[in-house]
């Protein structure tokens, strides 16, 4: 059951809730907000509050970046009002007195939503969505590296060298994850105590590494778990000792974390419409059109399930990442794979996603290309069947950064869908992520060329 401000009210007159941590999902898709006096939330700002247009001009180092048409020192860096959804209050039991709410973001003059922030971007998606009669229901899968060191010893090694919590490839390994169950054990029971209900979790194929899987939810509701989710992993890590990391690739030679996407439609009653006992694999010919669609712009709406130059090193043959943009029942070496072939819960799973993208623009790039892809009544390719990373002449997925960013640039479809404007924003975003990576001098250079070039 949700959280309501009535409940709050009686838990803040007990003493049992103090702070309101009042937050939106920024670019990164990381909770930016800060924390109120439960009584003043309740007073004043469970209506709005305020914070700066810079931190959707950023990256992730929190440097205001040069360029935006958005937000800029031209423009004075003014304010933006952060509007609280009282739909997504609830506690946060991992800290101590504290409640959580998720703000959509307007324009301090106007009031109008700020069309390049992550939650609106979504929501516009759901919007069009809803005008077709369709509602989007979506699960993402998180996975993380558990290490036994904390940041800060983390950071003083130079980030080498961190002790992850395992030794060995643990994939549904029980003993190895009996060692990490304190926090996530932690994590499950916080999660689930705070509204957010947990299925499972799981070793991963990586020394250390997990998978945390929550019910699956509207797209909208789904995203705001995710950033919650990702948020208490760290809190709760951090609070025994521990670090984790969501990097797509945080080491050369172990597996990549991703963020594997699952979504079907349904009317607005809630009725499932992916589902069709007459057609090819029990798929009804809507989500043919909208797997197609995902297909055939599967290249340009890649930057947001790979956001960074690191994300595109997670994917290698060999490794349950993908390589190829085509879909395949029940493959995993596959970018799409279709789940839950002839039954009621049948869907579309999205392999490509890091577990560092942004929920709310992984789920709007994904219902966008659908949509246009029943919008066009685009057909469904043959499915591919075999081992996908060692076949020719297969759809590629963009190998770098670089590369996607071009695609995003080029994409008429997501100008369509999103605005001319706001595509604009995250090719500045994603130009300025490689402009960051390219004039810098790694390890591995040093290491290569210091004496030998």
């Amino acid at each position: 059951m949700p959280y309501t401000l009535a409940e709050l009210r009686k838990d803040v007159a007990a003493g049992a809730i103090d702070t309101v941590l009042v937050a939106f999902p920024d670019m990164q898709g990381r909770m930016i907000g800060k924390r109120l006096q439960a009584e003043f939330f309740l007073e004043t700002a469970n209506d709005e509050t305020h914070g700066c247009d810079y931190l959707l001009a950023d990256d992730i180092d929190m440097e205001p970046v040069p360029g935006y048409e958005a937000a800029n020192w031209g423009k004075g860096y003014g304010d933006f009002v952060m509007k609280p959804d009282l739909t997504t209050l609830m506690k946060a039991t991992w800290l101590e007195g504290t409640a959580i709410v998720l703000c959509d973001l307007s324009d301090h003059h106007h009031h109008e939503p700020v069309a390049h922030s992550p939650r609106a971007i979504l929501k516009r998606q759901l919007d069009r969505l809803a005008a077709m009669g369709y509602t989007a229901n979506a699960a993402t899968e998180l996975e993380f590296y558990l290490f036994d060191d904390d940041y800060r010893t983390i950071a003083q090694k130079g980030y080498r060298s961190a002790q992850t919590a395992g030794d060995y490839i643990q994939d549904y390994h029980i003993f190895q994850t009996t060692k990490e169950e304190g926090v996530m054990r932690a994590l499950r029971k916080h999660l689930q105590a705070s509204g957010i209900p947990v299925e499972s979790s799981k070793g991963e194929w990586g020394p250390g590494q997990e998978e945390i899987n929550v019910k699956y939810a509207d797209a909208l509701t789904m995203a705001d778990r995710h950033v919650v989710l990702k948020n208490a992993t760290k809190e709760i890590a951090w609070a025994q000792g521990k670090a984790v990391t969501f990097m797509a690739k945080w080491d050369f030679g172990l597996a990549g974390s991703s963020s594997h996407i699952h979504m079907s439609l349904a009317d607005k009653s809630g009725k499932p419409l992916f589902a069709d006992g007459k057609g090819d694999r029990g798929m009804s010919p809507l989500m043919q059109h909208f797997m197609a669609g995902q297909l055939a712009y599967a290249r340009e709406i890649t930057y947001f399930l790979a956001p960074y130059v690191n994300s595109y090193k997670r994917f290698q043959a060999g490794t349950f990442a993908p390589t190829k943009a085509i879909w395949s029942p029940d493959n995993r070496t596959a970018g799409f794979r279709l789940c839950g072939e002839h039954s009621k819960s049948i869907r579309v799973e999205c392999r490509i996603g890091g577990a560092d993208l942004n929920p709310y623009l992984a789920l709007a790039a994904l219902i966008a290309a659908g949509i246009k892809g029943i919008e066009d009544k685009l057909p469904l390719e043959p499915a591919f069947v075999g081992d996908a990373y060692t076949t020719k002449k297969l759809r590629e997925i963009p190998k770098t950064l670089r590369e996607a960013t071009d695609t995003l640039r080029k994409s008429k479809m997501l100008k369509d869908a999103f605005g001319e404007a706001v595509v604009g924003h995250y090719v500045h975003t994603a130009e300025w992520e490689q402009f960051e990576y390219d004039r810098r001098v790694t390890d591995w250079e040093l290491k290569r060329g210091f004496e030998r070039s």
